[in-house]
């Protein structure tokens, strides 16, 4: 991974200006402009927006705290399936389902940390496969509350605040879900810019010399697993709630696999990488998928290859070299 400070991705204009700023808003004033013009691909872009904060609580820890995993599907299947079975059974309510969804993640994400974080390498990998396995096979069994292989049905969502009913379009579904993101976008960027996130990446680098200077590493670790499982959890009920449906495909390895390639194509320890990741992702598989539906991991897997051979920060190093054009052209000399 580059260590030059990159990770504030559009940040890099902040001196020119004020520009900083600006670049900032731009994802955000793209979000809001798919709003009125999508039409009937709103629930695509709804999924979009879903990815784009599962593959941010990744990021923080694979990206920023260097924990290995490849069981953070476990806490987004486990908070679909909460919020599901809570809407079903409890009460109908999204927000009161989505909070409830989002805490228990956070209890699961700490308890688990707690038990694997005193492991690293291999053994950390193995024991987060074993997590998201041990959960698919407890909703498969589980048929009376999770619907087993036909998945959790019967889902109803009553309007947001009593207000905002979820339309047959998708409306009140995208800004539902742009809400959260939005929101955990303003955790995540204060957690990684605070002396906390400054000291995740220290440990990410040299654990040896963060204990030496007296950082608790086990506890930061612990702490940074456990927001970015919340993250993960908030994005699982974010998709039970919008689709009314989860199935036991949300606790795959398969699908922990694929946000870790969205986080690879958007590019890891930047801000903005999941959001390039995710969308790119989740755009070229409705597009290939439609084309071919037996071969649309192959063009995927294609993409990924070059990414990873010719593109060392993924699909923002062509922001990289942007910033670096306008430094040239504005007489600026300096690392990009």
């Amino acid at each position: 991974m580059n260590e030059r400070n990159s990770s504030t991705g559009f940040g890099e204009l902040g001196a020119a200006g004020g520009l900083g700023r600006v670049w900032h808003l731009l994802p955000w004033l793209i979000a809001i402009a798919i709003f009125f013009t999508a039409g009937g691909f709103l629930s695509l872009w709804t999924n979009v927006l879903i990815m784009i904060l599962f593959t941010m609580s990744l990021d923080l820890a694979l990206g920023y705290a260097g924990i290995i995993t490849l069981g953070h599907a476990a806490y987004f299947g486990f908070g679909a399936y909460v919020a599901g079975i809570f809407a079903v059974h409890v009460t109908k309510d999204p927000l009161t389902g989505l909070l409830v969804a989002t805490g228990l993640t956070t209890v699961l994400g700490f308890l688990t940390g707690i038990l694997i974080l005193h492991t690293q390498g291999v053994t950390l990998l193995m024991l987060t496969l074993a997590i998201i396995t041990l959960l698919h096979e407890v909703a498969n069994q589980a048929d009376k509350w999770t619907g087993g292989d036909d998945g959790l049905q019967g889902i109803r969502m009553d309007p947001v605040m009593g207000l905002f009913k979820f339309d047959l379009w998708g409306k009140t579904a995208y800004l539902y879900s742009l809400f959260f993101l939005f929101a955990w976008f303003v955790i995540f960027w204060r957690v990684i810019h605070s002396p906390f996130g400054r000291s995740l990446d220290g440990i990410r680098q040299n654990p040896p010399r963060m204990r030496a200077i007296g950082t608790p590493v086990w506890w930061r670790l612990v702490a940074a697993y456990t927001l970015s499982s919340a993250m993960a959890g908030t994005a699982g009920a974010l998709s039970a709630q919008t689709t009314r449906f989860v199935g036991l495909p949300v606790l795959e390895i398969f699908l922990s696999g694929i946000v870790a390639v969205m986080l690879v194509l958007g590019g890891t320890k930047r801000i903005w990488g999941a959001f390039i990741g995710a969308t790119v992702y989740v755009l070229a598989q409705d597009y290939f998928a439609k084309v071919s539906p037996e071969f649309w991991m192959f063009a995927i897997g294609i993409g990924l290859m070059l990414v990873v051979l010719f593109l060392e920060d993924g699909l923002m190093s062509f922001w990289d070299l942007f910033i670096a054009k306008i430094r040239r052209k504005g007489g600026r000399k300096g690392p990009a």
